[in-house]
């Protein structure tokens, strides 16, 4: 199996929508023999995710620390529907469980319709409405089914999975255009959007652990991306400009906006039998409180990671992953203590993982991290003594049809 690119043509735009499209696999509609009560444009798909998750220290989904956590599971239905040749309908509902970050529930991923406004040959343009989406980096938009992400877990520093439901997908339209040239593909992603802001962990974060609420407020989105013929090059540059207000029902003084301006880029070459990808983020945050000082600051994260095919089904990868909240404060020696130990102001992360294909529907995945710092750990599930340098491992079952 090899690593999907996620914008290169517009049959894959839509299977940005339908993840698990990116495969060969019939639709259910066929093999359960359904299609005479189904439009034959219609395609459903679904995907079912078991990890198990072990750490030597700290928590991650769950009570991992000296035990087997068994708080990691992906259940989705997903479905495409072109009512016209040129209109689409498609929609992903999910349950899924990770720990306190992520408790178990049932929630719509995307439900959007795209319009394709112009259709040719070397071009497209189309709009989408909806709940979309978000077109951060090479992966977000096919985070949400293990069998379409490069590893189990994501890099960290850049795709946080404690945050997951406020950047998988927003409300809101796009535009999107391509165009093809013997040199390569060209897109363009541009949305206005409202975020979604009820994670638990983003709530916490946000509110420094009261009660209270947090609601989305207009923000916009840009992607430009580029690949060449073949996909042995890729490239993409995102922006986003992320906004939210927040209001605490104990605190007073804890009420105000939020403010997250990341800017991503984006480069991966494509080998026959390897890959190199990596991406860079700079990080912009500040909140606005209304009767109290302000507080901003910068962070960067970075990740590279070799990727490499030893057999049609089996492939490893290696990734070194960084993580910095404050540049001013690399290693957190100015952080309040109140707050956090210095060290959950950034995170080091080597790891090292396999991914072998049983059957082409059934995968099993494993990999290894070693981790100095606690940058991108939960506090839900940590909120005291956390420790610097840990390691986890990680193990997944996943099927898809």
């Amino acid at each position: 199996m090899r690593y999907l690119p996620t914008h290169s043509k517009h049959d894959l735009l839509i299977g940005c929508c339908v993840s698990a499209f990116a495969f060969s696999a019939p639709s259910p509609a066929q093999d359960l023999k359904l299609g005479k009560w189904l439009p034959e444009s219609m395609q459903v798909h679904g995907f079912l995710s078991q990890g198990f998750i072990h750490t030597s220290d700290n928590h991650f989904f769950g009570h991992s620390d000296d035990s087997l956590s068994t708080d990691f599971r992906e259940l989705g239905v997903n479905g495409s529907w072109s009512v016209l040749p040129d209109l689409q309908l498609a929609m992903q509902v999910v349950w899924r469980d990770a720990g306190q970050t992520d408790e178990a529930g049932l929630r719509i991923d995307y439900g959007l319709a795209n319009y394709n406004v112009l259709s040719t040959e070397s071009s497209l343009l189309a709009i989408r409405a909806g709940r979309v989406l978000t077109p951060l980096g090479f992966y977000n938009e096919t985070r949400d089914v293990a069998a379409t992400r490069p590893s189990i877990l994501l890099p960290q520093s850049i795709y946080f999975d404690r945050n997951r439901d406020l950047a998988i997908s927003a409300d809101g339209g796009y535009l999107y255009g391509e165009h093809r040239t013997d040199f390569g593909d060209f897109s363009f992603n541009f949305g206005l959007v409202i975020p979604r802001t009820d994670g638990p962990d983003f709530m916490n974060t946000v509110l420094r652990g009261d009660k209270g609420e947090v609601g989305g407020d207009t923000s916009w989105v840009a992607r430009l991306g580029y690949e060449s013929p073949g996909s042995r090059v890729r490239f993409a540059v995102t922006y986003a400009d992320v906004l939210s207000d927040f209001n605490s029902s104990s605190h007073p003084r804890n009420q105000g906006s939020f403010h997250f301006n990341p800017l991503i880029l984006s480069a991966q070459y494509n080998a026959e039998k390897w890959s190199l990808t990596a991406e860079y983020a700079l990080r912009r945050t500040r909140l606005d409180y209304l009767n109290a000082h302000d507080v901003a600051f910068t962070g960067q994260s970075y990740y590279i990671q070799g990727a490499y095919h030893f057999t049609d089904k089996l492939e490893g990868f290696v990734r070194y992953d960084e993580l910095v909240w404050d540049l001013d404060d690399q290693y957190g020696y100015r952080y309040p203590p109140q707050l956090g130990p210095s060290f959950s102001r950034y995170a080091r992360d080597w790891t090292f993982g396999l991914r072998y294909e049983i059957l082409p529907s059934l995968m099993l995945s494993t990999e290894y991290h070693h981790v100095n710092g606690t940058g991108w750990l939960s506090r839900l599930e940590n909120p005291q003594d956390e420790t610097r340098n840990w390691d986890m491992y990680a193990f997944m079952l996943s099927y898809h049809f």
